[in-house]
């Protein structure tokens, strides 16, 4: 009994609050994909993105019950709020598949998670602020995703209006983590330095289904072009973090695996869906050129970090077993 009590303890301590990461990381690749029209490729995603999902709302639970303080300190962190931006990333990827009742589940999910993490992150913000702490950006920014794809679904204006608020309050979220952003991060960081650029390109997918959405539901509306300047503009800024961010990782290669290379993972596979949502929404042909391309990027840089993660869990397994 103590042997099994030690284990689930092992096993509980290896999920830590960024551990939503992996299913971000792996649903925006499986939406990028999709996007490209690789629908088979993207739906193996899908299930190792399911799984992943399921495991965590499992152990996460199981987590809290086990140690009631440290998951108490964990709820505090930033890094909390991709369990939010998994979900929200996963009920996407549902909806484009045609499954919106499971993407109406997840948008309540997601809404109930960060209702519940927004007060705890706040109240314990720490600064200077790291890659992580743009993930609050990520996770509120993955709310209004969803609701702007069940409104284009649905052809529901009102969840086209909802999803406007989470919009704005991410993109204020940017700016006020940025002021205070280490810069020195972007040598140092783990992996999620690269959120800095994710951040915005999450942002840049919303304008652009927001943008898509109102066509739909309003033909010949006079905000289209507003929503279309704006995903642009935002698409730009996004873009301008990755040379920066890519020179960083040469500068400064960072070999091993960690859990917050997945924070790497999802801008990749990001910047890759903002584009081809951008370049749809303009239109512009270089755009989407340049998403066809990067996809396969964000699809070599899943396939290394996912056998980090299947190379750890190895050891830890053969540790265990010891």
């Amino acid at each position: 009994r103590r042997l099994a009590s030690g284990g689930a303890d092992l096993l509980l301590a290896a999920v830590p609050p960024a551990s939503g990461a992996v299913v971000m990381g792996t649903g925006i690749v499986s939406v990028g994909l999709a996007l490209d029209g690789r629908e088979q490729l993207s739906e193996v995603l899908l299930v190792l993105d399911g799984i992943a999902w399921v495991v965590l709302a499992i152990l996460l639970p199981a987590r809290a019950l086990r140690d009631r303080a440290r998951f108490r300190d964990d709820l505090g962190t930033p890094a909390a709020f991709t369990a939010v931006a998994g979900t929200g990333v996963l009920g996407t990827r549902l909806t484009l598949l045609g499954w919106n009742w499971a993407g109406s589940f997840l948008v309540v999910v997601a809404l109930l998670v960060w209702l519940g993490l927004v007060g705890p992150v706040l109240r314990d913000w720490r600064t200077p602020t790291v890659g992580a702490s743009f993930i609050i950006t990520v996770g509120t920014e993955s709310i209004a995703l969803l609701a702007a794809d069940l409104a284009d679904a649905y052809r529901a204006e009102w969840l086209l209006v909802a999803s406007l608020p989470p919009f704005l309050l991410g993109l204020a979220f940017y700016p006020w983590v940025l002021r205070h952003f280490e810069f020195r991060q972007l040598a140092v960081g783990a992996g999620d330095h690269w959120v800095t650029g994710g951040a915005l390109a999450i942002s840049t997918v919303v304008a652009g289904r927001i943008a898509l959405a109102y066509e739909r539901i309003e033909p010949g509306g006079g905000a289209l072009g507003a929503l279309r300047g704006i995903a642009l503009a935002l698409w730009i800024a996004a873009i301008a973090w990755l040379p920066v961010l890519l020179a960083a990782e040469v500068c400064r290669p960072r070999l091993g695996y960690g859990v917050r290379r997945w924070s790497t993972v999802f801008p990749v596979g990001m910047y890759a869906a903002c584009s081809f949502v951008v370049g749809s929404v303009v239109p512009a042909p270089a755009i989407t050129y340049f998403a066809e391309v990067w996809i396969w990027v964000a699809i070599a840089v899943w396939a290394v970090v996912a056998a980090g993660l299947v190379a750890a869990a190895s050891r830890d397994l053969r540790h265990f077993f010891s």
